[in-house]
């Protein structure tokens, strides 16, 4: 028993405190409630996954409630996606239900309201009405409209339901403290004007509850006993309660708020708005774009239901905000499809080799596992022949120590074929290999029990036979993002953090297995990663998705930048002490082609901060990657922060760091004149020759 307890989390113990306090375990019902305003994305995969996961723990019934109070942003189209997405992740909802089913029974809860001297309606502009509401240090005031009678007021809002007044003329508000410390209760909206057309209810409608408003009451009305939302919508529990204060009937079951905390996860952006602006300036190609953090672009792509659901499960139910890292639900993914997608092979950057002593027209069908994980996946049968794709890469002349692959005289192993050597190559008129010649070992064939099959080789590589592979179209989804929070920069667009290859596309060749595959169907390409079968694909035309890679590259290139910025920090040393010029500017290249390459720009940032020290090589670094990288500009460092940049730089001994700190300042227009007296100081104490050129030259 405890040890259960120990594993529940917050919002289970909750619910077990009121099941211990008397509350019927037959009145528990939950509710998932989205706006269809755009499709859900994994964000919104924590909640399905806690309400839902509460109603099968619990056996209590689930609402799927479409909280759909806003005909200028809502479509049916988005109310289809989120229930194929909830059907794909494997939940069913007890009833479908929507906000505008209870427009009627709102409206007369609201009218009983101005009845009660609770709601009134206002006719300021959203300007004045802002301005009377004063700010969280500083109380409201009442409006000039807050004390109208009861008789005007109904009179009025009967006549915004109607139709009779212009969008923004009149709004209904509830009356309740202009001097609350929570501005939310300072008489917030309940009604506007709205003449939209809405995707259920037509032009019946003039008028338009807010959401604040509605959910809380329509929770009432589905008898919702736990009302389950994310931390945001703590400061509103204290309005939820008072419009349930309103209505309440203490015959009925009375809803309860309770907030977790909402997934934030790295290297994309959550917020519907700005999701809803990369498919309308076609950024990405739809809304289930593979590289979408959307359930629909993750299904596409080809992360599985099971995955998601465990990646959920993995998280947990928390009150305190954290941000996940990606690599966590791609791991949970790999985990997954691990164990059930069959191993394929598969070419995407095909160069032709040919095994001189196989002979012509002979051809071999190899055995092959299908999933060394999983027993019951079986074998198939794969086609050998003298002519095979192999990958580019996996070729090099003359290769170094630790290449573990196919060179000029050295052998290595096809995968489920035979042991090869390679011998020679044929390149075309620009130099490039257009074939490779090997020579294969007879007695060699993978699991034949030979002494030569035995043989330990350099490594093994895919391949697929020329004549008998297809050709495939193979979509090379990367991350959107090459930054890990492209929308937590104040002075950045998150568009400025695209990733230019978040989408290659490859003319790839698969083996014959594959000639049947179906939509949605998923492999592993053997030593590439993972795939799965496009919608877009047909009979006459195979096209593969990306889904994810056998490892996390982003984390071996994150560790790689980052190890990169701390050698750099030895090679200025370096480029400081050195005398000979020649071996001081080769130096001094290969520091600044390093800074050109390291893409993720709070890394930069951290970096630049952290070497603003009074230490001379330190300045010097943090002027370099300022200078050279294409990344961050001066204006993207906190003023407080540049400014010491400059100033210490401006001090320092080395000629080099005075030189680099002018030509920065040069190209920071937003700084340049504020540091024309420290300039102008400079010019007359300043010996060194170079930098009183380049101070002439301001």
């Amino acid at each position: 028993m405890s040890t259960e307890e120990k594993s529940l989390h917050f919002i289970e113990q909750i619910i077990e405190d009121s099941l211990a306090s008397g509350f019927p375990q037959d009145k528990l019902r939950f509710r998932f409630p989205p706006e269809p305003n755009g499709y859900l994305h994994i964000g919104h995969a924590k909640s399905i996954c806690l309400n839902f996961g509460l109603g099968l723990k619990y056996n209590a019934p689930v609402n799927l409630r479409f909280d759909d109070t806003n005909p200028a942003k809502e479509e049916q189209e988005y109310v289809d996606a989120i229930k194929e997405d909830l059907q794909w992740l494997g939940f069913n909802w007890a009833e479908e239900r929507y906000a505008s089913d209870y427009f009627q029974q709102l409206y007369d809860w609201a009218v009983a309201m101005i009845k009660n001297g609770k709601a009134y309606v206002d006719s300021q502009s959203s300007e004045a009405m802002a301005m009377q509401k004063g700010t969280p240090t500083q109380p409201g005031v009442d409006g000039p409209f807050r004390n109208r009678s009861v008789k005007e007021n109904l009179s009025l809002f009967e006549a915004m339901k109607n139709g009779d007044f212009p969008e923004g003329s009149h709004v209904l508000r509830a009356k309740i403290d202009m001097t609350s410390t929570n501005m939310l209760m300072r008489d917030p909206l309940m009604y506007r004007v709205l003449h939209r057309h809405h995707h259920r209810t037509g032009n019946d409608w003039k008028i338009y509850p807010m959401y604040d408003y509605a959910h809380g009451e329509s929770d009432y009305i589905e008898q919702i006993s736990h009302s389950i939302c994310t931390l945001e919508f703590v400061m509103h529990r204290e309005l939820y309660n008072w419009f349930l204060d309103q209505i309440y009937d203490a015959t009925k079951v009375r809803p309860n708020q309770y907030e977790f905390a909402r997934l934030n996860l790295n290297y994309t952006v959550m917020s519907k708005r700005k999701l809803l602006q990369l498919v309308e300036d076609k950024l990405v190609n739809s809304w289930d774009d593979p590289r979408m953090p959307t359930i629909s672009g993750l299904r596409r792509r080809g992360y599985t239901a099971k995955s998601i659901r465990n990646f959920c499960e993995t998280i947990g139910v928390a009150k305190r905000e954290n941000v996940i890292d990606v690599s966590l639900l791609e791991f949970c993914l790999r985990e997954d499809l691990n164990k059930t997608t069959p191993r394929v092979m598969a070419v995407l950057d095909p160069v032709k080799l040919v095994i001189t002593n196989y002979p012509e027209g002979k051809e071999e069908w190899l055995e092959a596992e299908n999933n060394q994980e999983d027993e019951s996946a079986g074998f198939r049968k794969v086609p050998f022949s003298r002519e095979l794709y192999i990958e580019r890469e996996d070729f090099l002349e003359e290769a170094p120590a630790k290449f573990f692959r196919l060179s000029i005289g050295n052998e290595v192993r096809l995968k489920n074929g035979y042991i090869i050597k390679g011998e020679s190559v044929t390149k075309d008129s620009n130099g490039n290999i257009i074939e490779i010649q090997a020579t294969y070992d007879t007695d060699s064939l993978s699991g034949s029990g030979t002494e030569a099959s035995k043989r330990k080789v350099a490594g093994t590589l895919h391949w697929v036979s020329i004549s008998h592979a297809i050709e495939a179209e193979v979509r090379l989804y990367d991350r959107l993002f090459i930054d890990e929070a492209p929308d937590s920069h104040k002075e950045k667009n998150f568009l400025d953090f695209m990733n230019k290859t978040s989408l290659e596309i490859a003319k790839g060749f698969v083996e014959p297995s594959l000639a049947n595959a179906q939509s949605n169907d998923k492999f592993q390409f053997q030593r590439l990663g993972y795939f799965n079968v496009d919608n877009d694909s047909s009979a006459s035309k195979l096209v593969f998705n990306k889904t994810v890679g056998l490892k996390d590259a982003w984390e071996e290139k994150g560790k790689k930048e980052e190890n990169l910025l701390m050698n750099m920090l030895k090679e200025i040393n370096k480029y400081v002490k050195e005398k000979d010029s020649t071996a001081a500017e080769i130096i001094l290249k290969s520091i600044i082609d390093n800074i050109k390459n390291i893409d993720n720009y709070s890394l930069i940032i951290n970096t630049i901060v952290k070497n603003i020290k009074n230490d001379n090589n330190a300045l010097l670094f943090a002027n370099f990657v300022l200078k050279h990288s294409d990344k961050v500009a001066a204006k993207d460092i906190e003023i407080e922060q540049i400014t010491k940049l400059y100033s210490m730089s401006l001090k320092s001994q080395l000629a080099s760091v005075r030189i680099l700190v002018i030509e920065n300042l040069k190209n920071d227009s937003h700084n340049f004149s504020n540091f024309q007296p420290q300039l102008l100081e400079l010019k007359n104490s300043e010996k060194n020759e170079n930098v009183l050129e380049l101070l002439k030259s301001i």
